[in-house]
């Protein structure tokens, strides 16, 4: 029966789309599309002068039939589109971060006091960043018109980005340039809670106003959130955003399905192991010829196996193997092992400074751990394939499949590791009732008649878990005002080996905000031929401090990263060597060339002093424990 093409509905993708601040000032590049974008270098994400592109988000509008099917992209090739967005900052206006408030173990810890008290009434409407919204439309627009430009806080003008729209019409958003400021000049003195300050990320609607054929028809609106850059654009974090969401829109009654090794075991394996390339932990047990190196083709196709019918002893040993791998992952339902600071992953949780907290450290999602519970019982579908090629381009998927491809992509490459408060979004984003539409992820939107209510001079965990609290619906900036002021002292401050587990785990995000990486003067070494193997082996196995630039002290490196979070190096692949031992694609730190004031060259990195350090950084007072005594 052919399909129905009439179009009565229509949906903007992605849901939540996700922008990222740079310092270039022109020049930007288009956020992932698929799961599984092209592979650039790092040279790629920035521009001729070495500073960090942002990162835009196009949105798309698909039409749906009767029946729920996609009919049709609507661009103006076959529509009429006006796009309006508003976003807006709200940081400076909000409550301070404290803890997770949705958490039984922080419901007696984590009641939040305003920023910026000394404001009070009408005055803290000067707070926010507020431009308004923006329309746009036509095929590519862009200038003055369509920016955010108006908004203002503490007196001083600010700038949240930009619209535009591409050659069919489709509309791109572009956030701030990383724009951190103290008209006041006061001192940067924590990592989440700086007062007197601004930044200019924001999130805020993202609607369209569509006709076919000269009628109007209904348009589900979607989000903007504009986040820090990311600085290791090709890894993933072991638990995404869309892992979180998928979890929390999934019924835990539903069944698990099929399990595909290729679609469900292998990616969290993967994951654990491109991490090698951003923490020094991380890459000695997942690492090339580590203990787990779960990118080996060897090594995963023995875990893809099935022993043959009716071997009982390969059937025994195959399973025995899985389930040694089950336990070594985190799971908040077993509060025995959860106890462990061992168990993987070896990432923080979002009560990292709470003793005795379930979420101390972080566990996969519940759909994750019932997949490598079903792996290890046999119960899944033995379908390895290491030349598999993964759609890159949306254009490779059928169009049924890419307005929810969209979304995944985008929350994919966004980090669900400790809220604390997190890189792009924190906690809040798992409170079911934030959603209008939960199975699309599409949030419920705080209508212009509805003004949120005071919470007045202290938030409340009860408070902000209500059915009309600040987390029952969403305005302009509403998202992002959860987040650190500024966002450079918490990415300055995320770091590893707080509580020396190992000097470099446990971790925050280093997937978006790396720890340890491997400098290029040891790539160098690496690629040349004149020096011995040993030497060349020698110098693939060590790792600078990523943070090496910004200083050993709080007061050195919160200014620092707010001044300087542009020459911080970008991690990309590049090719290893053809004559040894090691991957044929290596991730390198690059730093920007030809910059005043930049960092320091993998030279120093490469000193006796700088590998040392390595050993012994990141235990500083940044994220120490505010409630008891670290054990």
């Amino acid at each position: 029966m052919p399909q129905d093409t009439t179009i009565v509905r229509a949906e903007i993708h992605p849901a939540i789309g996700l922008a990222r601040v740079g310092n270039s000032q022109n020049e930007w590049f288009p956020a992932p599309e698929t799961p599984d974008p092209v592979k650039q270098p790092a040279s790629f994400y920035r521009d001729g002068a070495g500073a960090i592109k942002r990162q835009a988000v196009r949105f798309r509008v698909y039409g749906y039939n009767a029946a729920g099917q996609v009919v049709a992209e609507l661009t103006d090739d076959n529509a009429k589109v006006e796009w309006t967005v508003h976003v807006a900052n709200k940081k400076a206006a909000w409550y301070q971060f404290t803890l997770a408030m949705d958490l039984a173990s922080t419901s007696t810890l984590s009641t939040a006091n305003r920023r910026n008290p000394t404001f009070t009434g009408s005055d803290r409407k000067q707070l926010v960043i507020d431009p308004g919204a923006r329309s746009i439309q036509g095929k590519n627009q862009q200038g003055p018109s369509f920016r955010f430009d108006t908004g203002k806080c503490f007196g001083e003008t600010v700038y949240l980005g930009e619209l535009q729209t591409d050659s069919a019409g489709r509309l791109l958003f572009l956030g701030g340039k990383g724009v951190s400021h103290s008209p006041g000049g006061h001192k940067l003195t924590d990592f989440a809670n700086n007062d007197f300050w601004y930044d200019d990320v924001s999130d805020g609607p993202v609607r369209a106003k569509v006709k076919v054929a000269g009628v109007e028809i209904p348009v589900a609106a979607a989000w903007a959130i504009v986040g820090p850059p990311n600085y290791a654009p090709q890894l993933k974090s072991v638990r995404t955003l869309y892992d979180l969401l998928d979890d929390l829109r999934t019924p835990s009654s539903s069944p698990l399905g099929a399990v595909s090794f290729q679609r469900h075991i292998r990616p969290i394996f993967e994951r654990l192991a491109g991490l090698q390339w951003v923490n020094a932990g991380f890459a000695a047990a997942f690492g090339w010829k580590g203990n787990f190196d779960f990118v080996n083709h060897e090594v995963l196709a023995a875990l893809a196996r099935l022993p043959p019918p009716g071997d009982a002893l390969a059937a025994f040993a195959h399973r025995e193997r899985r389930f040694q791998i089950l336990n070594q992952f985190r799971d908040y339902a077993d509060a025995t092992r959860n106890a462990s600071r061992s168990l993987w992953p070896w990432i923080y949780g979002d009560t990292m400074d709470v003793p005795g907290s379930p979420q101390r450290d972080l566990a996969l999602s519940r759909l994750q751990l019932g997949r490598l519970r079903k792996w290890a019982l046999g119960e899944f579908v033995s379908d390895y394939d290491p030349v598999a090629q993964l759609p890159s381009n949306l254009d490779q998927v059928d169009l049924s499949l890419r307005p929810a491809l969209l979304t995944e992509a985008a929350l994919t490459f966004a980090v669900a590791d400790a809220f604390h408060p997190g890189c792009e979004v924190t906690w809040g984003i798992r409170t079911p009732q934030l959603y209008e539409d939960l199975s699309r992820i599409r949030l419920k939107q705080r209508a212009s008649t509805d003004p949120e209510p005071d919470f007045g001079a202290q938030l409340t965990p009860q408070e902000a878990m209500s059915a009309n609290g600040p987390l029952s619906r969403s305005g302009p900036g509403d998202l992002t005002r959860w987040m650190a002021l500024p966002w450079q002292t918490d990415s300055a401050s995320c770091r590893s080996g707080y509580e020396r587990y190992t000097p470099a785990t446990p971790t925050f995000w280093p997937a978006r905000v790396p720890n340890q990486v491997l400098g290029s003067s040891d790539f160098q070494e690496v690629m040349n031929q004149s020096l011995s193997a040993e030497q060349r082996l020698s110098a693939f196995g060590r790792r600078a401090d990523w943070f090496r630039a910004l200083g050993e002290t709080e007061s050195e490196y919160l200014p620092a990263m707010v001044q300087r979070f542009g020459d911080q190096g970008i991690v990309g692949p590049v090719a290893g060597p053809n004559d040894l031992p090691l991957p044929r694609e290596i991730l390198v730190e690059s730093l920007p060339p030809n910059l005043s004031g930049a960092p320091p060259t993998s030279e120093a990195a490469a000193s006796p002093a700088d590998r040392a350090a390595v050993a012994t950084t990141d235990a500083r007072a940044s994220k120490v424990n505010r409630f008891a005594p670290l054990t």
